[in-house]
């Protein structure tokens, strides 16, 4: 089912995996109109659109998520909404209102206006983090949308992703104004990585301050599957043909989707080096200190930090739950992505990783000028 001919809207266009679906939705479909949608557009993300943009109109709104008439008015005319936009705080780092507000609060709003002005899909981008790691650090291999797991959410972050992505499943099948029906489904991707990934950035820079030797916070039997940002992209294209398609809309509306891809299992730690050894890194064979004692430090961390927290905000640079998630075995089929929507990955496990080192290969000589000229 194609898109041609459809307005959508693609909040957080500015972000990481936003820049690389509206460059998708540009060279595989040929769409009347993208409003991107983003609290600042940069106007260099713009003009490198212009080499596949075609005859497809591209329209900038900058605002802010928590901006009922804003919102409405971005979607006025639209057929499509992929909701991309959240803050991601990891580190419980950003006052709960401020990350409620967007993350909760943005998503009610956005979705009462696709109901206004008559909005047919509705695609959100969730996160495997709203079902785990739980705090016991029990383990998930090659699971899928029918695991039964004991979820514990200690992470402001994985809370309002939970509760907004519920508050998306349960919009499906509203009414719109006009009579017909909203159709929506979250995506759950796994750890995303790829060109911009501000995430391997950092990893890249502690390497940098470590002699070109990566830190290790994640045991090797501790394996995941991180997804490229590029396929990631591709599952939210088939997403929106799905909910198109009169055959699949009914079977697809409501449901919730892993998104991974053929990335081999590895630790958060060796993926890193699995990037970064082209590079001239190495990597630590064994944590700094043992887990124990890594749990000690960070539950004393988080003990001073909410001593004086009435005083001054502290935010520890590592927590309980970051460490628990680090150590977790924990990784998602994408069959049933694959079985109804139609996802595979477009890009090869070889291929994201070529890209991924190249693009940092291209960062590393501004990376170090800017960690040793300190």
């Amino acid at each position: 089912m194609s898109l041609r001919g459809d307005v959508c809207v693609v909040t957080g266009a500015c972000g990481f995996l936003g820049k690389r679906l509206v460059r998708l939705l540009l060279e595989e479909e040929k769409m009347a109109e993208i409003r991107l949608l983003d609290k600042q557009i940069q106007l260099q993300f713009l003009q490198s659109l212009e080499d596949c943009k075609g005859e497809t109109k591209l329209r900038a709104f900058e605002g802010d998520m928590r901006d009922s008439d804003f919102l409405i008015k971005c979607c006025r005319g639209a057929s499509i909404v992929f909701h991309i936009a959240s803050i991601i705080d990891i580190k419980d780092s950003v006052e709960y209102s401020e990350i409620y507000g967007v993350n909760v609060k943005g998503t009610q709003l956005l979705l009462e206006a696709c109901i206004q002005e008559n909005v047919a899909s509705f695609i959100y981008t969730s996160t495997i983090e709203v079902i785990g790691p739980n705090s016991k650090g029990e383990p998930i291999i090659n699971g899928s949308e029918d695991t039964v797991y004991d979820i514990t959410l200690d992470i402001n972050y994985s809370k309002t992703k939970s509760e907004a992505e519920e508050k998306t499943l349960k919009a499906d099948g509203e009414v719109l104004q006009n009579g017909g029906q909203l159709a929506t489904c979250a995506l759950r991707p796994a750890y995303i990585y790829g060109e911009g990934c501000r995430f391997l950035l950092g990893h890249m820079a502690d390497g940098i301050k470590n002699r070109n030797v990566l830190l290790r916070m994640s045991l090797p039997e501790a394996l995941v599957k991180p997804v490229y940002v590029g396929n990631v992209a591709a599952a939210h294209l088939q997403a929106a043909r799905s909910l198109k398609d009169p055959q699949k809309r009914n079977a697809v509306g409501g449901k919730f989707y892993f998104v991974s891809d053929d990335t081999p299992p590895v630790s958060y730690s060796d993926f890193n080096h699995a990037v970064m050894s082209p590079l001239g890194f190495s990597i630590q064979e064994k944590p700094m200190m043992p887990l124990t004692l890594f749990y000690l430090l960070t539950f004393l961390m988080e003990t001073v930090a909410w001593i004086l927290r009435p005083f001054i905000r502290i935010v520890p640079p590592l927590n309980r739950q970051l460490l628990t998630m680090l150590n977790t075995p924990f990784s998602f089929s994408y069959e049933k992505a694959k079985r109804d929507l139609g996802y595979v990955p477009k890009y090869s496990w070889e291929e994201a990783r070529k890209r991924t080192t190249e693009w940092l290969a291209s960062q590393l000589p501004a990376e170090r000028e800017r960690i040793l000229s300190k």
